[in-house]
């Protein structure tokens, strides 16, 4: 599990990284740079929620597994 924090914290330090370069060498204009950062946020945080909802729902699925009695 520290494995995939440490991977999750390096994902985000290099996407806001990444992103930072892209603004200071992007050829747009203000508007257009603000447009399409708030977009990209936007995106990287519902895929966060969803894979999220996804690792919840696999992890219910085995609780409820684990804790039916065995037949």
């Amino acid at each position: 599990m520290k494995k995939f924090g440490n991977f999750i914290l390096g994902a985000m330090l290099g996407g806001i990284l990444g992103a930072s370069v892209a603004m200071l060498i992007a050829p747009s204009s203000g508007k257009n740079l603000r447009e399409l950062a708030q977009g990209t946020i936007q995106k990287f945080f519902s895929e966060i929620e969803l894979a999220a909802s996804e690792k919840r729902k696999e992890l219910e699925d085995e609780l409820t597994r684990l804790r039916s009695p065995e037949a």
